[in-house]
């Protein structure tokens, strides 16, 4: 019997394990099932619902950079399209100058003289290094051609005191020449003198640029006899009085062959003559004044002072306006001559008297070195160093 009992005791435990282990197994089929429920609806609402949109971070637009403004120099080449154009600007202590316009290949026109007070004034230069050792070479005015670099170049002021430029004594010599031979032996006749050979024209020429003398124009002449300007000792102007055909035939050519600016000064009764370089300077030698008069001189001193206003206003207009210096016919003058010559607006006139320009000579009569037939290199050396 209690065989029997122990044999069912195993039967009814070995039954309840296996409901527990149904349950069980049934318990974890529910919950698997609710699980995977869950999954699915959770799948369904996410396909159902749309997901919300992507926060991205805006990129900043590109911004166009701020152009470089335009120097004064390129303001003013823009004002103008010729290629050969080129904007001078100034440098300098005491130097507030807008930039202006100059032409490659011309002369300067346009460079100009400034003042400031306690100093004088001594010249643009080609670079700073020039300014400061005052040099020669490097100075530059209206007998020097205009050179750029991509249409703009820089020039360079230099200065010193009043009693530096009286203390260098400067005296420039004007020459003066009248015509022309190709005769060695030179011409015949009482204008002998008057004549130069050409070949001592040229040899004179050649000194005077092979030594690179300083070539003054007429206004840097006027500023230096005020003292506002200081030039060099080295230095000198050339001129020829009456344009004579010899002139523009023979001299003319060695000019631009060398390069050194002169002065011709035209009687205008015949027109201004013709524009064969740029390296002459056309000035008066008055209009219809360079005939004798009643006393057997000139007729500027024998007309009445509204006569020869008149007649240097003429020959002023014929020559393009300018005023800057004259030379007497024939060289002759008095105080009355000068206030007519003052009257019809010229700064300065040039006399036939031998001697040379300094601070405080008279601007209406200004002395020359006079240039006759024989005149050798050595003999011009004496005359301007």
């Amino acid at each position: 019997m209690a065989g029997t009992r122990r044999a069912d005791a195993r039967r009814q435990q070995r039954k309840r394990r296996a409901i527990g282990v149904g349950v069980a197994v049934a318990a974890v089929a529910l919950a698997g099932a609710t699980a995977g429920w869950f999954v699915v609806d959770t799948l369904q609402r996410s396909g159902d619902e749309p997901a919300p949109a992507a926060q991205s971070t805006p990129t900043p637009a590109a911004q166009t950079p701020t152009p470089e403004p335009l120097t004064a120099a390129q303001e003013l080449l823009s004002t103008t399209d010729d290629p050969d154009a080129c904007a001078v600007s100034f440098a300098g202590d005491g130097v507030d100058i807008a930039p202006v316009l100059e032409t490659q290949g011309a002369l300067y026109a346009s460079l100009p003289i400034p003042t400031r007070d306690g100093q004088v004034f001594a010249g643009w230069y080609d670079t700073a290094e020039d300014a400061a050792s005052l040099s020669i070479p490097g100075r530059l005015n209206g007998a020097d051609a205009v050179s750029c670099e991509a249409r703009e170049r820089t020039v360079h002021a230099a200065w010193m005191t009043p009693d530096a430029n009286v203390a260098a004594g400067t005296r420039i010599p004007i020459l003066m020449y009248h015509q022309f031979t190709t005769k060695p032996e030179g011409e015949s006749g009482w204008l002998r003198g008057n004549f130069a050979y050409v070949g001592d024209w040229e040899a004179h020429l050649a000194y005077i640029s092979e030594q690179q003398f300083y070539l003054p124009t007429w206004p840097e002449l006027s500023a230096f006899i005020d003292g506002r300007l200081f030039l060099p000792d080295h230095s000198v102007i050339v001129t020829d009085d009456d344009a004579d055909p010899t002139w523009l035939e023979l001299a003319v050519p060695l000019v631009e062959k060398y390069r050194v600016m002169t002065t011709s000064f035209v009687i205008t009764t015949n027109g201004p003559g013709p524009d064969l370089t740029p390296y002459v300077l056309k000035r008066s030698h008055t209009h219809d004044m360079h005939t004798a008069g009643e006393n057997g001189q000139g007729r500027i001193v024998n007309w009445t002072h509204d006569e020869i206003v008149a007649d240097l206003e003429t020959s002023a207009s014929v020559l393009g306006g300018t005023t800057e210096v004259l030379a007497y016919p024939f060289g002759h003058y008095d105080e009355a001559a000068k206030q007519a010559v003052a009257d019809a607006g010229f700064e300065m006139a040039r006399t036939i008297e031998q001697g040379y320009v300094s601070i405080g000579t008279d601007k209406l009569a200004l002395p020359c070195v006079r240039v006759d037939y024989g005149m050798t290199v050595d003999d011009l050396k004496k005359s301007i160093g």
